[in-house]
């Protein structure tokens, strides 16, 4: 039987419109409910975004970003996004391996001929996938700080990290061998990034992600190099419910492994990036979307079973296809869902330590699924 190609065209538009117009009617007192009575008039709070076919459906701001200032947060506040990084430094690693300058399997002493010799048998690959091995450069860093003054500690940067990763003999175990998260591997990927491109890593992204996305408020922040425009400070809740401020740490100015700053709306104009495939083809990031194999399989903190491939956690949602990733630092907490076959995206940015901005974001998803 002859299939009416327009009248099926017709049919399927009217279905996305249908399911968009469902969508959309998600009320914001809904959206309300779930963030309101986690914020008072002078506390530290949230952004939140929820992105459903490349556009952005809703986003809006709940608390201060700024206690002293009393500055409200809203869709343009540029939160720290500590983990949520990872994914773009993937995303600059990647798009090396597309320019034909890197390789996956190049290893560290391809790369830094200086590098000790167990830097041989650790790939790119496996750093972007958290199977090197490489020794968390915060535990030795913290070892070597014992003592000192908290004001005596200077911050670190990438190329600290990697210089305290040369000063070690071995890793924690042998290359590929299991995976452990490892914020020292997308350090070095950073540096990676600034030896084979020949510019600094916040320099690439600038040119290679942000300015090509119109992400114009977005950057990798470096002390006395550039400035976060409208920002969130970052703060803690101590035990009298005081809120103490609590925006940088030693490891705050490490920028591979969670030193980007961005908002609710230029990371609605990164998830378009991804659902319409500006920057890589849909064949060039299927690796990053391809669950690492590795003995023991990946295992969070709290137990629970994931996988990983590159800068993203890649398990189902009741069933439904996701990739997502979780930051946690000084002062921020951080998730991203995206739910890649329902192309909705949920995105929850905290300037405050005491909440669960995934289990939150879920909240959201949740929403829409029903």
């Amino acid at each position: 039987m002859a299939v009416n190609r327009s009248a099926f065209s017709v049919a399927l538009s009217i279905l996305f419109v249908l399911n968009s117009l469902a969508l959309s009617q998600i009320s914001a007192s809904q959206m309300d409910s779930i963030f309101e009575p986690l914020v008072s008039p002078d506390s530290p709070g949230f952004a939140v975004g929820v992105m459903r076919n490349g556009q952005l459906l809703f986003a809006r701001g709940y608390g201060l970003a700024d206690l002293k200032s009393k500055t409200r947060i809203t869709p343009q506040t540029n939160f720290r996004l500590a983990s949520v990084t990872k994914q773009f430094t993937a995303m600059a690693v990647m798009l090396l391996v597309h320019d034909g300058k890197l390789h996956y399997d190049d290893t560290l002493t391809d790369i830094f001929p200086e590098f000790p010799p167990y830097g041989s048998k650790i790939t790119v690959r496996q750093l972007l996938t958290h199977t090197s091995g490489l020794k968390h450069y915060e535990e030795i860093y913290e070892k070597e700080m014992a003592g000192t003054p908290p004001s005596q500690i200077a911050q670190l940067h990438d190329a600290d990290v990697l210089r305290i990763l040369e000063q070690q003999n071995a890793g924690s175990f042998a290359p590929g061998e299991r995976w452990e998260y490892s914020n020292s591997g997308y350090a070095v990927l950073a540096m990676i990034v600034e030896r084979v491109s020949g510019k600094s890593f916040a320099d690439f992204l600038r040119l290679r992600i942000f300015e090509p996305l119109q992400m114009k408020h977005t950057v990798a922040y470096v002390s006395g190099k550039n400035e976060v425009p409208n920002r969130a400070f970052g703060y803690r809740k101590a035990s009298d419910n005081v809120w103490v401020f609590s925006d940088q740490s030693a490891t705050s100015a490490v920028l591979g492994d969670g030193g980007i700053y961005s908002s609710i709306e230029d990371l609605a104009k990164w998830d378009e990036a991804l659902l319409q495939q500006k920057l890589l083809s849909a064949e060039a990031m299927k690796l990053a979307l391809t669950p690492v194999r590795v003995n023991g399989g990946v295992t969070l903190d709290d137990g629970s079973r994931t996988a990983y491939g590159f800068g993203w956690f890649l398990d189902p949602y009741k069933g439904h296809r996701r990739m997502w990733h979780y930051g946690d630092t000084s002062g921020f907490h951080t998730s991203i869902e995206r739910l890649t076959d329902d192309k909705l995206t949920v995105v929850v940015l905290a300037n405050r330590t005491d909440v669960n901005p995934g289990e939150l974001a879920l909240k959201v998803v949740d929403l829409y699924l029903k």
